[in-house]
């Protein structure tokens, strides 16, 4: 698993929309200690929680699985632009001796990841047989690599992180919810420190 934070909003931003309830501008330290106090009182503390959705994260994800791709979707108030499989299988159908490091996701289960390599034999051997990518993609194994750009405002990350960082948690998920958190900006993880399971 691979994680890039691609941008993010400035606390500044945040710090202006809280102000713009008050009109209180004159307060501001232009993001310095008075505004992070202010946005984490309003956002956290206050739960006007709301006033967090000004600030926005956008990450690309890679080597991941397709079944932690499916979790990600349960996460409605996020933006996914996914790799196309159907787009993208040519991959698999070109590279002759299948690299399965490179495909799949693995479990450390012998059993499931053994399964997980049959299918990709059965399905590269599908689209070698001429069946159409469309088509084909329905035998995809669920170990199968995705990657994705990935944007979310700060209130539904630290929803995010809050159910996804436990032990109850997809292991995979689970990792994902920590690494997103350890990516975030210095001057940012205070918002999410709450956030992140005392399980990990």
């Amino acid at each position: 698993m691979n994680i890039k934070l691609l941008q993010h909003s400035s606390l500044t931003i945040c710090a202006t929309a809280i102000r713009t309830c008050w009109q209180s501008f004159d307060k501001s330290d232009d993001g310095g200690e008075k505004d992070k106090d202010l946005i984490n009182r309003v956002g956290n503390k206050f739960k006007h929680s709301s006033t967090l959705e000004h600030l926005t994260y956008t990450f690309y994800i890679s080597g991941v699985s397709r079944a932690l791709l499916q979790e990600l979707a349960r996460h409605r108030m996020a933006s996914p632009s996914v790799k196309s499989t159907r787009y993208t299988l040519k991959e698999l159908k070109e590279s002759g001796d299948i690299d399965y490091e490179k495909f799949l996701v693995f479990t450390g289960i012998d059993v499931v990841d053994n399964a997980s390599k049959k299918a990709l034999d059965n399905l590269q051997q599908i689209l070698l047989d001429g069946v159409a990518n469309d088509k084909a993609k329905y035998c995809l194994p669920e170990s199968y690599k995705t990657e994705l750009t990935w944007t979310i405002n700060a209130r539904s990350l630290q929803n995010f992180i809050s159910l996804r960082s436990t032990r109850a948690a997809l292991w995979e998920i689970r990792d994902l919810a920590v690494k997103l958190y350890e990516i975030l900006p210095k001057d940012h993880q205070y918002l999410f420190d709450n956030c992140v399971s005392d399980e990990n």
